[in-house]
């Protein structure tokens, strides 16, 4: 279980190592006001990741599903490395034409991806980012992957929001939207 755990967390802390690194490579772009709303958002998400850190490093099960979690872990595993794997694709990939989920604009050099896994999906990092969180909490036993349940919706609609004003702002997304699924390839 700790190797488990060093794995998780490894690669916890590999995704936000990335989206720091390359959040700072693209900081002369023009940034969206910052709201109170976006405030608590950003202050938010710190805990939450803050919580799912230590619920992470703690060898101890939080609010177990199982009692014998073997199939669980297993399977929530394969999810965790199934989204990190989708969700550093599409930031890498995205490369500077990523916006914070918070402030969600177009920026003035913006285009279209639509290569590696853009050609399938439009929202991978959305995609992935919810199957590595519910793939940790399977992988931790824990309830909480409800939590994931519940933050699933609200994360979709806010790419469909976004959507919706990529295609107002920028050449060439509607007919991207055309060629390309929104959150499971060839399917959705």
């Amino acid at each position: 279980m700790i190797l488990l755990r060093a794995y998780l967390l490894s690669g916890l802390v590999a995704h936000k190592v990335v989206w720091e690194r390359l959040k700072r490579r693209s900081a002369t772009e023009p940034q969206a006001p910052v709201t109170l709303r976006v405030r608590l958002v950003k202050a938010l998400k710190a805990v939450i990741l803050g919580l799912i850190l230590v619920q992470t490093a703690v060898p101890a099960y939080w609010l177990p599903i199982s009692a014998a979690p073997a199939v669980i872990v297993t399977v929530g595993t394969a999810i965790y490395t199934l989204g990190l794997a989708l969700a550093l694709a599409g930031r890498l990939q995205l490369g500077d034409n990523w916006s914070d989920i918070e402030t969600a604009q177009v920026l003035p050099r913006q285009s279209v991806v639509q290569r590696g896994v853009y050609r399938y999906l439009r929202h991978p990092i959305y995609v992935g980012d919810l199957l590595l969180l519910f793939g940790l909490e399977l992988a931790l036993n824990s309830w909480l992957v409800l939590g994931v349940a519940v933050l699933t919706p609200f994360v979709l609609a806010r790419a469909i929001h976004e959507e919706e004003l990529l295609k107002e702002s920028l050449d060439g997304y509607r007919e991207y939207c055309r060629t390309s699924k929104r959150f499971i390839p060839f399917v959705v």
